[in-house]
């Protein structure tokens, strides 16, 4: 319930008919919004300023191409055009995902492009940053801007010209394997930190390129799924980040694999013309996804400019279309201009283009302030956390990625880190030399040895010089019906083992290595590593292995777990929990690019261990390193539960502060999690997800996320906005007042604890109900601002959020437009979406 009394604003003024807002007031609007989000995070900065109106339409026209370009156009030859709108392979073979040849008789130097979602991603080490959802959990736009500059320079330092990042997809399924890399499941929060985000890196002089256009919310059947979406829906939902990012400036766009409507995205003139250059005045240039080209002309003369990895369509065969007239010479021209342009742009036609030196200290120094502030506490009884006294004394540290670091996930986010310490090596470090720290491993995620079966050389350690080729045949055998766990791990080519005739870890065709996950893919010392889970009958059971050593050679091993080494290890777990005052136990979800998860339990036996440990010491708080929502049957037995998401090279040094208290958590729930597998948007309905006869339907409409939530009266595990504190903050004084055609939202803040701390204060409206006479679709409630705050011990700060007129509109398809969501609208201000302090109603558009 709210602490303030419900307050009424301009009772007496009529309630006019909606309004619509013009393109060129949204696009203010919309970098207003930006704008003064990061402001009020404590940093203001200047925007990019939106494209001009023009044309009988009034929609915004891109800039004319310099001389320049133009002159440059103009001297290409055909075979030199095609070649610079598509990748080939890169002589210098510096790692990166793409690179596009140059023209040097006219000194066009070439364009290496990277991945980039946490971190640089290239053939040598980097920053690790903590993944894109860690930082949108700190809810502060200022710090995605520095997380940008870090990557931006960092780009630079190492030779790349473009970054395939940021990615803002909607969190839109708790399934989609990529939940990891992208911010959140709300539109606003989203198109607020990728506009920043995008200002960082390319403040830098890297090209940032904002990804996927659009649609593309799960790995499940990426290439092929055909996603319908109402134009309400669109546009509200998963548009807002890319329009957030079109008036941030961005100089790419990646088109997704999925169809849009039936047509390829790469291949959709609606996305790509229509809304992305007609609507929002995008002047940069569009690229494919690596194999997201199916066709030249289509795709070409609907926007995409540039394919990727290779040159399929645009290509040989693009010069053949040109020549038997099927692609005009002007669609070609125009596509050369507009990538030319952006390099211009950005200082990238210039052969001796300046490159900064890598900081390696600052980026680590930014990995931590991130992987701090997104720390999200979301169980804290009996004041359990932060560990101090007896707790801080006597330390049981359970779980796999307790001793191992877990960086990142897998796939093109995964950054090979300066360095990366262990949580236990950060914990045992912070606990000091008076206290006890013990370590029992609870669940194994990379097996242990098999018996010696080969004389002089057993499958643990098999090394092969260049060009030799060994293979084994033996006997496994089992004493009971059991579940086992295979595991290989490899230097280079991928051994072939079978089990009884059926190879263990086939190579899937068109599956790259990367798509393994971040911790599950490697080894402790940095080998491959590939698992699988078999039934096994109690018998013998016939062992194969061939490997090559390859150019270089290799060293590869074979493992394996089952039902006894599990119960060992649990044994051992409980042991070690039952011996000490706290126990800190890892848990961790494994994502990758490539590839949905399965379920929302936490994967393997660590539910059957976390109920274990704390049957017998309840003074447990799990560490999460999970990529999205997990379900807890386990939660109301834990003392304490820490989501650390994949915290990047500085993940321990920061969990460490948090548990021991010299760091508030500060992070925040960028997405709902459910309270059961069956109780979440896209649950139960095939269709909805993961689609049924290639076909997928967001069913959810405008009510995505928490939203949905809302609006079926479904409570959560955790709420959107969710996170503790170490301290208490109240909150009082709530005052509305117009600005423009939005609104100023006032109030007070008070910590009222004993500890300096951070609070997030967010603020949500109410629908219109003039648009709800009009049979317009509204969320119960959205998050229309917030506000991060740091509060020393009874500190109070009176707090401003502007609430923009974009942010209360809707998309009218009748119209085309936004409108303006007139008449009395309820607005509330608290903790999460389902916490709320304050409330009041105001109206809107009566001025």
């Amino acid at each position: 319930m709210p602490h303030a009394p419900r307050r009424e604003q301009d009772e007496t003024d009529p309630t006019p008919a909606p309004r619509s807002l013009s393109r060129r007031r949204l696009l203010l609007s919309l970098a207003g919004a930006a704008a003064l989000s990061a402001v009020t995070a404590g940093t203001a900065h200047a925007l990019a300023a939106p494209p001009p109106p023009g044309g009988r339409t009034g929609r915004p026209v891109p800039a004319r191409p310099s001389e320049r370009v133009r002159t440059l156009v103009e001297r290409l030859t055909l075979d030199e055009k095609t070649a610079l709108l598509h990748g080939a392979t890169d002589p210098a073979a510096l790692g990166q995902a793409g690179y596009v040849p140059g023209v040097p008789r006219l000194g066009i130097p070439p364009l290496r492009l990277a991945d980039g979602p946490a971190g640089v991603r290239v053939a040598r080490r980097a920053t690790a940053l903590p993944a894109p959802v860690m930082l949108a959990a700190a809810f502060d736009p200022a710090l995605a801007r520095a997380y940008g500059q870090v990557i931006g320079h960092e780009g630079r330092a190492l030779g790349q010209d473009v970054l395939l990042s940021p990615m803002v997809n909607l969190i839109r399924t708790p399934y989609a394997g990529r939940n990891f890399e992208t911010f959140s499941e709300d539109p606003l929060l989203s198109a607020d930190l990728v506009a920043e985000e995008i200002r960082g890196i390319q403040a830098e002089g890297l090209v940032a390129t904002v990804k996927h256009l659009a649609l593309n919310n799960q790995e499940r059947d990426r290439m092929s799924v055909d996603v319908r979406a109402a134009e309400q829906t669109l546009h509200e939902t998963e548009l807002r980040g890319f329009e957030a990012a079109v008036a941030a400036g961005a100089g790419s766009v990646m088109a997704a694999y999925n169809k849009v409507d039936g047509v390829h995205a790469t291949e959709s003139s609606t996305l790509l013309t229509e809304i992305l250059r007609e609507l929002w005045g995008f002047d940069g240039w569009v690229m494919s996804d690596w194999g997201a080209v199916h066709s030249t002309a289509a795709a070409l003369t609907a926007g995409c400019d540039m394919e990727m990895p290779g040159g399929a369509y645009y290509g040989a065969a693009l010069s053949r279309a040109v020549d038997e007239g099927r692609v005009g010479q002007d669609v070609v021209d125009t596509a050369v201009a507009r990538i030319l342009a952006v390099r211009e742009r950005f200082g990238l036609l210039d052969e001796d283009a300046a490159r900064p030196t890598r900081d390696a200290a600052a980026g680590a120094r930014l990995a931590l302030r991130v992987a701090t502030a997104g720390a999200t506490l979301l169980r804290n009884e009996a004041g359990a956390l932060p560990l101090t006294g007896p707790a801080a004394r006597s330390i049981a540290v359970i779980g796999p990625t307790g001793a191992v670091p877990f960086v990142s996930g897998g796939g093109s986010a995964h950054v090979v880190p300066d360095a990366a310490d262990s949580p236990l090596d950060a914990l045992r470090a912070r606990a000091g030399d008076r206290a006890t720290v013990t370590y029992a491993l609870g669940e194994d995620i990379s097996g242990k040895p098999l018996p010696a079966t080969v004389p002089a050389r057993d499958l643990d350690a098999v090394g092969l010089a260049a060009g030799e080729t060994w293979s084994y045949e033996g006997t496994l055998t089992t004493t009971a019906d059991d579940d086992w766990s295979f595991f290989v791990h490899y230097g280079g080519q991928r051994p072939v083992v079978t089990l009884d005739g059926a190879e263990l870890f086939p190579v899937k065709a068109g599956v790259a290595e990367f798509f393994a996950g971040g911790l599950g893919g490697r080894a402790a010392d940095g080998l491959s590593l590939r698992r699988a889970d078999r039934r096994l009958a109690a018998g013998a059971h016939t062992l194969t292995v061939t490997a090559r050593g390859g150019a270089k050679g290799q060293l590869f091993r074979l493992r394996a777990t089952s039902g006894a080494t599990r119960a060992a290890d649990v044994a051992e777990a409980v042991s070690a929990a039952r011996a000490a005052h706290s126990v800190v136990l890892f848990a961790y979800e494994d994502a990758s690019e490539g590839r949905d998860r399965t379920g929302l339990a936490l994967p393997g036996r660590q539910e059957d261990l976390i109920t274990a440990v704390t049957a017998v010491n309840p003074r447990t708080t799990v560490v999460l390193n999970t990529s999205s929502a997990v379900t807890m049957p386990w939660l109301a037995d834990t003392a304490a539960v820490l989501q650390m998401y994949y915290p990047g090279q500085e993940g321990a040094a920061a969990t460490a502060a948090v548990l021991f208290g010299d760091a508030d958590p500060g992070g925040r729930l960028t997405q709902t999690f459910p309270a059961a597998e069956d109780r979440h948007p896209t649950a139960g309905d095939p269709v909805s997800y993961p689609g049924k006869d290639g076909i997928e339907e967001y069913r959810e409409g405008v009510h995505v996320g928490h939203r949905w939530y809302d609006a079926h009266d479904v409570t959560p595990l955790f709420p959107f906005g969710h996170g503790l504190s170490y301290t208490r903050f109240g909150y009082a004084d709530l005052r509305v007042v117009p600005f423009g055609e939005g609104l100023d939202v006032g109030f007070t803040v008070i910590n009222t604890g004993t500890r300096t701390g951070v609070e997030v204060a967010q603020v949500y409206v109410g629908p219109s109900p003039d648009l709800a006479s009009l049979g317009v679709d509204q969320p119960h409630r959205l998050l229309a601002g917030y506000r991060r705050l740091e509060l020393a011990p009874g500190e109070r700060r009176r707090v401003t959020v502007r609430v923009a007129d974009r942010t209360l509109s809707s998309w009218d398809p009748a119209r085309r437009d936004w409108v303006l969501g007139t008449g009395r609208r309820e607005l509330r201000v608290g903790s999460s979406s389902r916490t709320f302090r304050l409330w009041t109603e105001t109206r809107v558009g009566t001025r």
